[in-house]
């Protein structure tokens, strides 16, 4: 059975590629997700990529998982991470494992940046990778050899 994977981008992750480019670099979020697709499509698995703004929108989309057969949530819940404990309970309320990704490296920034509701929860973090890092959590997810995330 071929597994899938909800991709999550938090907040002003639709702005990748001209937002604080030195943070971030050139990368556009509809690359990420070409990306994310063709490594999934290679595995014979199913990618689904959803972004928002909004909180709610997020809370809501995690909560449809659960009836759809995800797998596993890869997650970039931008500034949310330190924020929404809304989302935290959604993620722990659907009990679907999930690997929490940051473009840049939190703890080289702002103090605030340091503290994730999400990151207890995880099954993983990966910070500072860049647009590589959500590859990487892909990678994981779909590894048979994580039992975990095998159904």
């Amino acid at each position: 059975m071929a597994k899938t994977i909800l991709v999550l981008h938090g907040p002003n992750l639709n702005l990748l590629g001209q937002r604080e480019p030195d943070i971030y670099g050139a990368t556009t979020l509809a690359d990420i997700d070409q990306r994310l697709h063709e490594l999934a499509a290679h595995h014979q698995a199913r990618c689904l990529c959803f972004q928002s703004n909004s909180e709610g929108a997020l809370v809501e989309r995690i909560h449809q998982a659960s009836t759809q057969g995800v797998d596993a949530i890869i997650i970039n819940a931008g500034a949310y991470t330190h924020t929404s404990i809304a989302i935290r309970d959604a993620l722990a309320g659907v009990a679907i494992p999930f690997i929490e990704v940051h473009l840049s490296n939190v703890y080289q920034r702002e103090p605030f940046r340091h503290h994730s509701y999400l990151s207890a929860l995880a099954q993983g973090v990966i910070v500072g990778l860049g647009a590589y890092g959500y590859e990487a959590a892909l990678r994981y997810a779909l590894d048979i050899h994580a039992p975990s995330f095998s159904k």
